[in-house]
């Protein structure tokens, strides 16, 4: 056969041939196109997170309450220091994995319900469901609970005829709280994994005698693995990171968030060591997931 005659059909059958390499002005094309956002992410994000950091090392006047651009690492080191600090840091830990492993139970049941119970109108009835919150204000959905979980809310009044009461304002509320604001971001890359699961793995395993339980660990288990970890990237990081929610049903309880929000006007510097941690913490869950692969599902 004429190789004259082969045109774009011999690349295809051949080594792949990038855009760039075909055409002599897309690498610059593409380079245009890109640069405008790169830029905006290096500048508004890494670059803000620089000016964080560097702020740490700065230090308040006493008196005046200005920011004295002198280098120090007392901030860091009342941080470590501060029993207050490090019960807040924890407890702000504590209740983002509370809550990530509260939406994993909640969202892996119901997303293989959706992927493999549910047909037809049903599945999608529960797709615009698990959508529909998120369409919502983040504040309307809070001070919705706020109103649920008050002395006289639908909480205690539901409960009340079994002589019990709502937890009211405070952690667990914070908990409650939060494993509903998250929870969709748990459940659609839940579902999309088991969708892609194919039906003929757990036709094989059912064939080779694995009851339920066994098929679950050894079938669905790995295959949902990478999906249920990016979920949970979105689940900690946004927990560990919000003070709305505990302002409007925490009632005393103090989460970083508050707490640098509350030092921003008081002690800038502090406030910008106190933001580094939850940075780090989200910088450490990142790393350990991505050995784990799970950030290819994002």
């Amino acid at each position: 056969m004429d190789p004259r005659l082969d045109g774009d059909q011999g690349l295809s059958r051949g080594t792949p041939v990038s855009v760039t390499e075909r055409e002599p002005g897309a690498r610059a094309r593409l380079a245009a196109l890109l640069a405008p956002p790169l830029l905006w992410l290096i500048l508004a994000y890494l670059g803000s997170l620089a000016v964080l950091l560097l702020s740490a090392f700065w230090t308040t006047d006493p008196f005046t309450s200005d920011v004295v651009h002198s280098f120090t690492a007392d901030n860091f080191r009342e941080i470590l220091t501060d029993p207050v600090y490090r019960t807040v840091a924890l407890r702000t830990l504590g209740i983002a994995v509370v809550v990530t492993l509260l939406d994993a139970l909640l969202a892996l049941p119901m997303a293989f319900f959706m992927a493999w119970v549910a047909t037809g109108r049903l599945r999608r009835a529960l797709l615009v469901a698990v959508l529909t919150p998120l369409w919502a204000g983040y504040l309307v959905k809070a001070y919705a609970w706020r109103v649920m979980l008050g002395e006289h809310g639908i909480v205690n009044a539901v409960l009340a005829p079994l002589g019990l009461r709502g937890p009211g304002y405070g952690t667990t509320a914070v908990v409650i709280v939060l494993a509903y604001l998250w929870l969709p971001y748990m459940i659609l890359p839940l579902h999309a994994a088991l969708e892609r699961l194919p039906a003929h793995h757990l036709e094989a395993s059912a064939d080779l005698g694995a009851g339920t339980l066994r098929t679950l660990r050894s079938v669905v288990a790995p295959a949902v693995r990478p999906a249920l970890l990016a979920g949970s990237v979105f689940t900690f990081s946004l927990s560990l990171g919000d003070y709305l929610t505990v302002q409007i049903v925490g009632g005393r309880t103090q989460l970083l968030g508050n707490v640098i929000a509350s030092q921003v006007t008081l002690d800038l510097p502090l406030a910008a060591a106190l933001s580094a941690v939850p940075v780090v913490l989200v910088v450490c869950y990142l790393a350990a997931v991505r050995r784990a692969g799970a950030l290819d599902s994002l």
